[in-house]
């Protein structure tokens, strides 16, 4: 069964969930009535084309997504079996690990003996340690940042240490080492997720935005996680966007930061010109940073359509032995009041020239799309069930390889 195809591209659509899971109500207030892709799709309908020739509509209804006759791609939906409903959690089930418990949360705000000691390590106090919405705490406490240089510290409903610092205030280096320092602290049971570091700009007349200078600080994945094995296995792996952060480059062979969805996705088309086999793993972190957390219903439809046009062209750059993968790591509905994450379902489309689209059905696990990326390679992670032989015994016939099948995707 292995190396049935040699390249593969594993894209995530960050937050892009379709529905919610039957244990969201236990994730918050708006998670059992979240569903990110229809509620955006219903509020501001936008052509997805490419998307609906793979087969989108065929998972679920949609609001102005038809399903497919035939559909290129196979099609279904995954749960979540971790505990969590945030970016590591998500990625770190595709790579094998589902965590049970999940990481810890703190919905009231840090501990103080926490606090006092990263303040310590910092030489300066901190603003906020509470759960907020990062765009409103830094309206609220950004004019006494300003004044007295201490960093505003905030979590979420996911398990997540933020800084935010004014850019002129206090300088990036100095905010990513604040940052370094309390991944160091926040260990055992404070094991958070990550520590993020948020800068803004702006000032008190006019408010304040942040930029596109945050950094993520992951807690270490376990060994033996996907692209260990794969690098263990000498495959290569090519990452995209914040792939490289969250996994903290293991097993990562070469990466390519992205300023937006937009240069994402040209520089996963740019991998495809310039890397013939090996794994090509892509985020596209817009979905979820700028439209999903601040109830951007306009702009996460907007973000949709242009992610479809950019699909159209990763299909056409496809040869036949290739594997394209569409997933996600979670919801976040910008329809509802809150601005977090959401326990939700997540799409699953395989696409592969050489073969014929067949029902993937709601798999248990984001964990079988990384056993399926390891089977093909001849390697194997610790949970998930693989649906390679379900791309393999749809393969078509006589498709000469190194050749996509041509074929229209996100054109008019």
């Amino acid at each position: 069964m292995a190396g049935c195809f040699r390249r593969i591209v594993l894209m995530v659509l960050d937050s892009v969930g379709i529905g919610a899971m039957p244990d969201a109500a236990r994730y918050g207030a708006f998670d059992a009535a979240s569903d990110t892709l229809g509620h955006v799709l219903e509020r501001c309908p936008v052509p997805l084309p490419a998307l609906e020739r793979l087969g989108l509509g065929n998972i679920r209804p949609l609001p102005g997504v038809r399903p497919q006759a035939a559909p290129l791609a196979s099609y279904g939906r995954c749960a979540l079996a971790s505990e969590g409903k945030d970016t590591t959690t998500g990625h770190w089930e595709m790579a094998g690990i589902v965590l049970d418990p999940g990481f810890p949360v703190f919905p009231d705000g840090f501990p103080p003996a926490l606090v006092r000691e990263f303040e310590r390590h910092v030489g300066r106090g901190t603003l906020g340690n509470i759960a907020a919405s990062g765009t409103e705490i830094i309206q609220r406490l950004g004019s006494v940042h300003l004044r007295t240089g201490w960093p505003i510290l905030y979590t979420s409903a996911d398990s997540v240490f933020q800084l935010a610092a004014h850019e002129s205030r206090v300088p990036l280096a100095d905010l990513y080492a604040m940052c370094s320092a309390a991944r160091e602290l926040c260990q055992g049971p404070w094991r958070v997720g990550r520590v993020i570091a948020r800068p803004f700009t702006g000032d008190v007349a006019h408010g304040f935005t942040r930029t596109r200078n945050r950094h993520d600080f992951a807690v270490p994945p376990p060994d033996g996680m996907l692209l260990d094995q794969l690098a263990a296995a000498g495959v290569a792996v090519h990452a995209v966007g914040k792939i490289h952060d969250i996994f903290l480059g293991r097993g990562i062979a070469s990466h390519a930061a992205m300023s937006s969805n937009a240069d994402g996705l040209e520089k996963t088309i740019a991998a495809l010109a310039s890397r013939r086999d090996g794994l090509i793993f892509t985020n596209l972190v817009d979905f979820d940073m700028l439209h999903g957390h601040r109830n951007d219903v306009a702009g996460y439809s907007r973000a949709l359509a242009e992610c479809d046009r950019g699909l159209g062209h990763i299909v056409d750059a496809l040869a036949a032995d290739d594997l394209l993968l569409l997933t996600a790591d979670h919801g976040c509905d910008p329809t509802t009041p809150g601005t977090d994450h959401s326990r939700e379902f997540v799409p699953l489309l395989a696409y592969a020239p050489a073969a014929a689209a067949s029902d993937l059905g709601t798999r248990a696990s984001l964990a079988d799309v990384g056993q399926t990326i390891a089977a093909n390679f001849g390697a194997r992670i610790n949970a998930g069930t693989s649906f390679l032989a379900h791309l393999v015994n749809h393969r078509v016939p006589n498709l000469p390889p190194g050749h996509a099948a041509q074929i229209p995707v996100g054109r008019p």
